[in-house]
């Protein structure tokens, strides 16, 4: 536990060590999800435009809300997103990566800009039944609402007229999608939490899986080891991403928690109304629950005891989807390019950082063009044949 300040001085609690962030996120009671108990926010000390405002802004959705309410709209997206065949995304999944490696130049590519950042919105749009029309310019739209660019205010009344309209089309005309199940289930969902639930799943989908992705793919190009474990057969690919996900989550922090009631954690005094900040990244290298010495070759891979997803109620309930667009978007990327390589040294590859992730700017890539692909390399699809070592 740390004792931290965030915009504006407001203070909070760092949350590090794996116990106690696995304590925090299974005990909702007394570390709620609902910003409303925020004291600062109580004592008016959070200006209406602070930063951290989608953070900690109260909103009728599944992540704000705890108890009854949660359950109700948690029941509601998780049986949704049940009804989809892992098969079956996978397959859409190869089918829009293909899509995107074909819109390659020649022999080169930005596989942040042209690849992680639209895949995810493709893939997670369709499942929510937005029509393929709107594909390539939500692939846009989504991540350029996050960044707040001049375009961004723009780019969400789009997402926004988007979903509304979806959301009108599918009460008149159900199809098979997460918005259809969303209004027919059980739960009976306002139109207003649905349209509020499948905005947060294309969100979500845009965050963590194209950070996921990117993560994977720099691994892949650049670590020794990595590349010698997945070649030589010794670690698969979904082994690969897991490892990923206990290194690099793609969520450093979770913001936030809020104590309840006044009780001890770690060692500390939290009091009633102070705000908690779940870091997943830390609690992924605390030494109780992993060795100091890891290497890759160790197990570590080979379970999913990492908190890349957080955990208790509100652990992410797409995780599944999210490792499948990986998973299969990777494999597609590399059974159908040959001789990737890093274009740049890897020192020269930037990050922009925020408390909550980090997020690559760029892996600029070449590989051999179409022509001129080893036979070989076509006719298998295993991901060794793609890869070249730099200088090689």
């Amino acid at each position: 536990m740390a004792p931290v300040l965030v915009l504006d001085d407001l203070p909070a609690w760092l949350v590090l060590g794996y116990r106690e962030n696995v304590q925090v996120a299974r005990n909702a009671a007394l570390f709620s999800r609902d910003p409303r108990n925020w004291s600062a926010l109580q004592e008016g000390k959070v200006r209406a435009d602070h930063p951290l405002s989608p953070m900690t802004t109260w909103w009728p959705v599944v992540n704000f809300n705890d108890g009854e309410v949660h359950k109700r709209l948690s029941d509601a997206v998780k049986d949704g997103l049940r009804r989809f065949e892992r098969l079956g995304i996978r397959r859409y999944v190869a089918r829009c990566a293909g899509q995107l490696i074909d819109q390659f130049e020649h022999d080169r590519a930005d596989l942040v800009a042209d690849f992680a950042t639209q895949l995810p919105i493709l893939v997670v749009g369709h499942l929510v039944g937005v029509d393929e029309q709107h594909g390539p310019q939500l692939a846009h739209a989504v991540p350029d609402m996050l960044q707040g660019t001049e375009t961004s205010l723009a780019s969400d009344r789009y997402v926004t007229t988007v979903l509304q309209d979806l959301v009108k089309e599918r009460k008149h005309r159900p199809g098979h999608d997460l918005t259809t199940w969303l209004l027919e289930h059980p739960s009976q969902l306002t139109d207003e939490e649905v349209l509020a639930h499948i905005r947060v799943t294309l969100v979500a989908a845009c965050e963590t899986t194209t950070t996921l992705i990117a993560n994977t793919l720099r691994m892949v190009l650049t670590d020794q080891r990595f590349r010698g474990h997945l070649s030589g057969g010794q670690m698969t690919l979904p082994e690969a991403v897991e490892q990923m996900l206990w290194d690099e989550p793609p969520l450093n922090c979770i913001i936030g928690r809020w104590a309840t009631e006044t009780t001890q954690l770690g060692g500390h005094t939290i009091h009633k109304g102070d705000m908690l900040l779940l870091g997943l990244a830390a609690a992924n290298w605390d030494p109780a629950v992993r060795p100091a010495d890891d290497e890759l070759s160790a197990p570590i891979h080979q379970n999913r005891a990492h908190l890349a997803f957080s955990a208790g109620a509100h652990e992410c309930p797409g995780q599944d989807i999210g490792r499948a667009i990986a998973q299969a978007g990777i494999d597609t990327l590399l059974a159908r390019v040959a001789g990737l390589e890093l274009a740049v040294p890897e020192a020269e590859l930037i990050r922009n950082g925020t408390l909550m992730s980090q997020h690559l700017v760029s892996l600029p890539v070449t590989f051999l063009p179409p022509q001129a692909k080893d036979t070989d390399a076509v006719r298998s699809s295993a991901p060794a044949t793609a890869l070249r070592t730099p200088g090689s």
